[in-house]
Formats: structure tokens, C-alpha cells, sequence
């Protein structure tokens, strides 16, 4: 994944890019970056932000950086902002998204003269520089944006620092945000819509999906109008987006609170059968108020997460160490666990690591019971367009090892639908067996469709891929 943040003002915009970047540090672990176009020209800096947070690595340069447009970025794998020289004059760039198909576009571009791509330490080609030099293969910029968003196989945001502006790129398919504030000094762009709250914007539009603008100082103009196809990520109500944020105009706590009283409306679980509801902080914390709400079964907080030197969720990169760090941040509150019957939601089952570890800590506890509710489906399919997961193979997933196991191999996509299916008798056994190999007491997911009734917008303009297979 990975979040950034422009600013374009009519004043120096670092203070602004400094900490509006730093507002998505939710969302990636490896490397952070930020160029600014001021007098001198460009500027930029990328650290490494694995051991140290965003504003630890960056407070030195803010106070060398000067210029009044900027762009910064949170990665989980490339370096960026690039700083590229080409026939459209030097750029700053910056996306976010997948690449898929970044071995055919490597190949079509090396067999043409003067291209050539730096590795990165892992011997991946960075996919921002391969973005840029798709660009550079058009005779304008604009042309060169609707090029790339045709060719990338996959999703693709794309920010463009130039001297006289910066270039606004919406994925194809608006499967990521893009939203723009505005205030009396100018403009910002931000994946996350809270991030500009603080820092005195208003909300001011969000870009249609592939929509391409221009945002100076002075004002946001189309060059490329929007496509009439929206499917936005909807696991980022779910999980990825931060509670502040909203989406489309949905509010991500508010979708979250509906989720999970939907869930519970459903679900039916009561004070005669359950004495709490709680949730895995952070992101299922609001689906647990949403369920104690509708259910009436008190809210309580068994465990609290310990965040001042483990403030990002996916920190470390490595999964046995996160899994190992995601454990030690959880302090019990023995009180609220001892001998209670305790409803537990998540926003999501994934590999199944870390929630078994937390079933099995709230045992050790004293828990008698313990009741899971996810606020999503099982996940079936491993995302192909924001990278929210680091699976290597679906069958990393477990709702994919349990219907492997069940079926004795690989299945077709059609038994996979029926699986999915939560009507069918293969959902149940597949919950069965994920109930059994995670040791819960009972376990119930929510339901697409109650899922997709709490994000309240056109079904058709949502992505639920990662669990029914449907792009």
C-alpha cells in the first residue's frame, strides 16, 4: 500500500507537505519521501522509515527545504518521490497502486533505445521509474498519463511535480482516492481526506476515477475527464482507511459502526449468550461499538493496544516479526477478561496468524468464551490492485488452505463461488474448519451484502474482488 499528500500554495507549502505526509504513515513501512519545486529548482529527501517514524527521519530537511509546490509519499516497497530529466523537462513523481504486468512493460521499453531502469536493494525494478518512463513515451504530459493508465495492468495514482504545476492522475478505475482541499493560500491533494483537516483546508472535490487535473496555486483544472466505471477498494472502509477519513463521502468509522450493527442484527447474539462485545484495536473497534449498540451487550476494551513506540500496525516488514509485534502491543486488562463470554470482532481474517494468537491470549486471560465476528467475508482471492496484503500464494489465505484441505487440492473457480456462497453447505463446513484451526468457541462472518449496505453507495462502483472473485 502506501498513501502521499501535494500541497500548491501561494507561500511556502513545506510546513504543509511535512505534516500532511506524515498523516499517512498508516500506511506504509518501508520508505517515505518529499520534493518541493521552489526557487533553487527541485529538492528532495527519502528515508528509510522501518525503526523511526516519518517525523523523526524528516525534521532536518523540512528546515532546509524551501518551495511553494511539493509532493511527499509513505511507500511500502519503492523509493519516491524520482526526480526525473526527460523531453517534458525535470518532473518530481509519485504513485500508488500495483503493477501487474511490469514484466511485458520492462520488456516492451528495453527493446527501444535509451530506456534503462535502476534496481532496487531487492532487484526489483522501482515501479514509480517505470510509470515515468511510460509517460516519456508520449509527446505531452497529459498524453502521456492516459497512456500509462491504459497499459498498467492493475491500479495506478500518479502525482507529477512540474515547475508549472502539479499533474493529478486518478487510477483508471478510482479503486484509490485522490481528494483536493482548498484554503485562501491554495490547494492540496491527499489520499486520505482528514489529512488536510489540521492544517486549514476544506474539503473541496474528489477526482472521478482516471480523471487527470492540473493543481496550482491558483485553482484545480480538468485536462482529462472522468471515466464513467468506478470500483473503489471497499476493504478501505473495512480496514485500510483511517477512522477520520472519508471515501466518496462515506465516513470510514461511520461505515464501520453500520457494519457492525448489521452484523449484529444478523448475527443475534445476546446478554443471555455473551457478556461483552470488544474489538482488535484499531480498525475493529468501531464495527464492536456498532455491534454492542445494536445487540445491547456492553462494549468493553479487554485488551489495550500500546502504541508509543509501536505506532504502525504493519511495522516490522517481515510477517513472522509483525505477527510477533502485532502480539505485544495487545496489553490484557485481566478484569475484563476473566471467566467472560466475549464477542470478538476484527475487521478481517486474512492468513489467520495474529487472530489465533489473540484468541489464544485471551484464553490464557481467563476468557471462558470466545465469540469472533470479522466484519468482512472470507477472503478468497489475493487483491491485484493496491497491495493490501504481502501473500506470495492465496494459499497464504485460510479461508483458501481450509477449502484446499476440504476439496483435497486446487479447485475451479466455480466451487470457489460456492464457497463463497454464504448460503451454501460447502460456506459451512469452510467456517467449520476455520473455526476449528483458529480454536474459536463459534465463528460467523458478515456477509457481502450486509458489508456493502453499511458503505450505502452504487454497489456496481465498488471492488469486492478479494472476496467474491467479481473485478
Amino acid at each position: 500500500m502506501g498513501g502521499f499528500f501535494a500541497s500548491c500554495l501561494k507561500e511556502d507549502c513545506v510546513f504543509d507537505l511535512f505534516f500532511g505526509t506524515d498523516y499517512h504513515s498508516h500506511l506504509g513501512t518501508r520508505r517515505a519521501g518529499m520534493a518541493v519545486f521552489g526557487r533553487d529548482g527541485f529538492n528532495r529527501a527519502i528515508h528509510n522509515i522501518e525503526n523511526s517514524p516519518f517525523r523523526t527521519k524528516f525534521d532536518k530537511d523540512v528546515e532546509e527545504m524551501e518551495g511553494n509546490m511539493g509532493i511527499g509519499a509513505i511507500s511500502d516497497y519503492e523509493p519516491q518521490p524520482l526526480i526525473v530529466r526527460s523531453h517534458h523537462g525535470t518532473f518530481a513523481i509519485v504513485t500508488v497502486g500495483r503493477i501487474n504486468n511490469m514484466n511485458s512493460l520492462l520488456d516492451d521499453l528495453l527493446v527501444r533505445p535509451g530506456n534503462q531502469f535502476m534496481e532496487m536493494s531487492g532487484g526489483d525494478i522501482n515501479a514509480t521509474e517505470l510509470v515515468a518512463a511510460l509517460i516519456n513515451e508520449k509527446d505531452n504530459i497529459v498524453d502521456g498519463l492516459l497512456h500509462a493508465q491504459e497499459v498498467i495492468d492493475g491500479s495506478m495514482t500518479i502525482l507529477l511535480l512540474t515547475p508549472k504545476g502539479i499533474y493529478l492522475s486518478r487510477d483508471r478505475y478510482g479503486r484509490t482516492p485522490l481528494v483536493i482541499g482548498k484554503k485562501d493560500e491554495g490547494y492540496c491533494a491527499s489520499f486520505e481526506a482528514f489529512a488536510y483537516l489540521n492544517l486549514g483546508y476544506e474539503d473541496y472535490r474528489e477526482l472521478g476515477p482516471g480523471e487527470i487535473a492540473v493543481m496550482t496555486p491558483e485553482g484545480v483544472t480538468t485536462l482529462s475527464e472522468p471515466g464513467k466505471k468506478m470500483k473503489i477498494c471497499t476493504f478501505l472502509w473495512v480496514y485500510y482507511g483511517y477512522p477520520a477519513s472519508s471515501y466518496e463521502g462515506v465516513s470510514v468509522e461511520g461505515m464501520r459502526t453500520r457494519c457492525g450493527s448489521l452484523l449484529a442484527r444478523r448475527d443475534g447474539m445476546t446478554k443471555n449468550e455473551i457478556d461483552a462485545v470488544a474489538g482488535v484495536p484499531d480498525s475493529g473497534t468501531a464495527h464492536a461499538v456498532g455491534y454492542a449498540n445494536e445487540s445491547g451487550v456492553p462494549f468493553s476494551r479487554p485488551f489495550i493496544k500500546y502504541t508509543p513506540t509501536w505506532p504502525r500496525s504493519f511495522m516490522p516488514t517481515m510477517q513472522t516479526k509483525r505477527d510477533l509485534i502485532a502480539k505485544m502491543k495487545l496489553i490484557p486488562v485481566h478484569e475484563l477478561i476473566d471467566h467472560k463470554r466475549l464477542l470478538l470482532i476484527d475487521d478481517s481474517i486474512v492468513r489467520g496468524t495474529q487472530l489465533r494468537e489473540t484468541t489464544e491470549f485471551l484464553y490464557h486471560s481467563g476468557a471462558r468464551e470466545v465469540h469472533v465476528r470479522p466484519a468482512c467475508p472470507p477472503i478468497m482471492f489475493g487483491c491485484k490492485y493496491i497491495n493490501f496484503s504481502r501473500s506470495t500464494s492465496e494459499m497464504e489465505l485460510i479461508a483458501r488452505r481450509i477449502i484446499a484441505r476440504e476439496e483435497g487440492g486446487d479447485v475451479e473457480r466455480s466451487v470457489l463461488t460456492d464457497y463463497a456462497n454464504p448460503d451454501s453447505d460447502r460456506y459451512k463446513k469452510m467456517l467449520d474448519g476455520i473455526c476449528r484451526e483458529m480454536g474459536f468457541t463459534s465463528l460467523k462472518f458478515n456477509r457481502l451484502d450486509d458489508m456493502l449496505e453499511a458503505v450505502g453507495i452504487d454497489r456496481e462502483n465498488l471492488c469486492t474482488y478479494c472476496w467474491n472473485g467479481e473485478e
